[in-house]
């Protein structure tokens, strides 16, 4: 019910569009040509809109309250031209679609970010069954909260605090798609002075439970989605990453970079560093990787240092990384290339793109020696990422 009736008002609202088109009135389009009526609709019963923020220095994050989704994020180049840098879609009917447009562009993804071995999870001596929506080459895993009935398919409270920041908040239900407990989470978005995405993560709970957020931007810094961004240029500064099977599936190993093709700790073109010969990438058709970040030590992230970063040659536009988790997943979009139209009706292609998710280990609740992501009524989850925009 919930994409059948985003899919009708998305129509209706491009009907209105046309009609508008015709009798002279044209739509009030944002800095990278999003028409904001055509996310202004109704999903669950809750009002869903585009919100635009803005910095002093023209920088510009376009974010939808479905999935508290970054739909166009616009940063300068070396030449000063304002260039959209993440992938989506230009109408709420698609990201809706989660049947002919599936996708998590943009998302805040929770509860749980990434995958769970088999679904279960053990949390204060109890075993939970959680929605097995990852069933690839065999899996039977739980993929970021459950997937199309997750978080980043919800619909946000929104408040625009001011002309740079949004809060966005989602009560989860005890049981949603078999997590335990009540989780009160909050995405907050903002653009800071020095061209940069903040985005601070939030949760409390009624009992005892597991909570893991992050951000699922696709970044294409080249200013051209219809073509391969493997001419990106990538840094992660990390001396290890954990290994995982033919199902995405993390073993529980932790391996070092050293001599691989996962040694990015040098700047490097991802498509130099690609080797598919090379058993993990093999498996995940490209990078789809989670690296043990070098900026937690001890228990305690340091979201001062950059911790990854990325590079186009072409626009000249930089992006830093920082953020206080054990973890980054560096997704190179193996999956695209699937003949769905992004914004705009752009094709995009294999390795379009480059997600950097900040985030514990993948499948840690059954890693006891790895960071935990238990959360407790009386304790107050908080994650941060920053994503630093300049040009080179």
């Amino acid at each position: 019910m919930k994409n059948l009736k985003g899919i009708i008002l998305g129509a209706g609202v491009a009907f209105a569009m046309l009609s508008a088109c015709t009798t002279g009135n044209e739509p009030q389009l944002t800095e990278s040509k999003l028409d904001p009526a055509r996310f202004d609709t109704i999903i669950n019963d809750k009002p869903v809109k585009l919100y635009v923020l803005k910095n002093e220095n023209g920088m510009e994050a376009c974010i939808t309250n479905y999935g508290g989704r970054v739909v166009s994020l616009m940063v300068p180049d070396k030449d000063g031209k304002l260039t959209d840098v993440v992938l989506g879609y230009d109408n709420i009917a698609q990201y809706a679609d989660t049947l002919n447009s599936p996708s998590d562009y943009g998302s805040s993804v929770g509860r749980y970010a990434n995958r769970i071995n088999d679904g279960k999870i053990n949390v204060a001596g109890k075993q939970y069954q959680l929605r097995q929506n990852d069933t690839g080459n065999g899996a039977k895993h739980c993929l970021h909260g459950g997937g199309n009935t997750g978080w980043m398919n919800q619909v946000y409270d929104a408040e625009l605090v001011d002309a740079t920041t949004l809060k966005l908040t989602l009560v989860s239900p005890d049981g949603e798609n078999g997590f335990p407990g009540t989780v009160t989470a909050t995405t907050t978005y903002k653009l800071t002075a020095d061209n940069a995405l903040d985005i601070t993560f939030e949760a409390t709970t009624d009992q005892e439970t597991i909570v893991n957020m992050t951000n699922h931007n696709y970044y294409n810094l080249n200013g051209d989605f219809s073509k391969e961004g493997l001419d990106m240029v990538l840094y992660v500064n990390a001396d290890n990453f954990t290994p995982s099977d033919a199902t995405y599936m993390t073993t529980g190993k932790i391996e070092k970079v050293e001599g691989t093709p996962m040694d990015f700790r040098e700047p490097t073109a991802i498509g130099e560093k690609m080797d598919t010969s090379y058993v993990y990438i093999k498996n995940a058709m490209g990078y789809d990787h989670n690296w043990c970040l070098n900026t937690f030590v001890d228990g305690k992230g340091d979201d001062t240092t950059v911790c990854a970063s990325l590079y186009s040659p072409k626009t000249g536009i930089f992006m830093e990384m920082f953020t206080n988790e054990p973890g980054v997943q560096v997704y190179t979009g193996n999956f695209q290339g699937n003949g769905i139209p992004g914004k705009f009706g752009v094709l995009y292609p294999k390795h379009v793109s480059v997600c950097l998710e900040s985030q514990k280990y993948p499948d840690s609740p059954n890693k006891k020696d790895w960071v935990q992501p238990t959360l407790k009524p009386d304790e107050k989850y908080y994650s941060h990422a920053i994503y630093k925009f300049s040009v080179k």
